[in-house]
């Protein structure tokens, strides 16, 4: 049975990392997503760092469900690829020595098979798989530039295990891809699902986010394909930073509760 282990962008919440912490552990939240560009930098954090932090999530009862890297570029894009890995490699090992085990990174549009860039997406996806078979720590492609079956295609094209998936279904929404059937094909890759949700504006021709159950992500067949596929990891909630950003991921984490109860 699918067990429900409630996450939070900590980010969203708009404060100082320890008054974020203290914060999500009154809404309830069992872990945190770390954004490790904003919040906690590799180059900054020494070993009294980690030590520190552990001992905050510890005395918060938290842990951390995700470590975020927003790189500019994708890996396919050879201009400073060779830093952005390597930035990549630092995050991952951070993420392992704070007890994640999941690194998220949006990869960038898949270039074709075709594409001179291909090769240097396989090339960098590899090298960032076999770091995760060194420290532990996944590396995942955020949902929502591709549709489910290119993500699909390229992790068949990689070593087993090198590329996971940080399923976002309001991404692919808002970028105008098929939500379910992106699971379908995804779920067994699936190392964190952000629950979010989106829905179509027919006045603007658009979509846009909207609160967790307000939208038109059908979150029950989601979380039954992941249930299917034996997923053990985190179901985590975000907002835009706003002064009632804690409100909203607290109903958020609310909706969930009802789901699952």
């Amino acid at each position: 049975m699918l067990k429900l282990r409630k996450g939070i962008r900590l980010e969203s919440l708009g404060l100082p990392f320890k008054k974020a912490l203290v914060r999500a552990a009154e809404m309830g939240a069992d872990a945190v997503e770390i954004n490790a560009r904003t919040e906690i930098r590799p180059a900054d954090l020494s070993r009294t760092g980690v030590r520190q932090i552990k001992k905050l999530l510890t005395d918060y009862q938290l842990s951390v469900c995700c470590v975020n890297f927003p790189s500019r570029r994708g890996y396919s894009t050879i201009e400073d690829l060779e830093q952005r890995v390597d930035a990549t490699k630092d995050t991952m090992t951070m993420a392992w020595d704070l007890g994640c085990q999941v690194v998220s990174n949006r990869i960038g549009k898949i270039p074709s098979s075709e594409s001179p860039a291909h090769p240097h997406l396989i090339q960098a996806l590899e090298d960032l798989g076999r770091h995760s078979s060194h420290t532990g720590t996944v590396f995942a492609a955020r949902t929502g530039d591709d549709e489910g079956t290119v993500l699909a295609d390229l992790i068949k094209s990689l070593s087993p295990g090198a590329l996971q998936i940080d399923f976002d279904p309001a991404e692919l929404m808002l970028n105008r891809h098929e939500v379910q059937p992106a699971m379908d094909c995804l779920a067994e890759n699936v190392a964190y699902f952000r629950a979010r949700d989106a829905v179509r504006d027919l006045s603007r021709s658009d979509t846009v986010e909207v609160p967790l159950g307000r939208g038109s992500v059908d979150l029950p067949p989601l979380l039954a394909k992941l249930e299917e596929k034996n997923y053990l990891g985190y179901i985590s909630v975000q907002c835009p930073a706003s002064p009632d950003a804690a409100l909203q991921m607290g109903q958020a984490l609310e909706y969930l509760t009802h789901i699952f109860s």
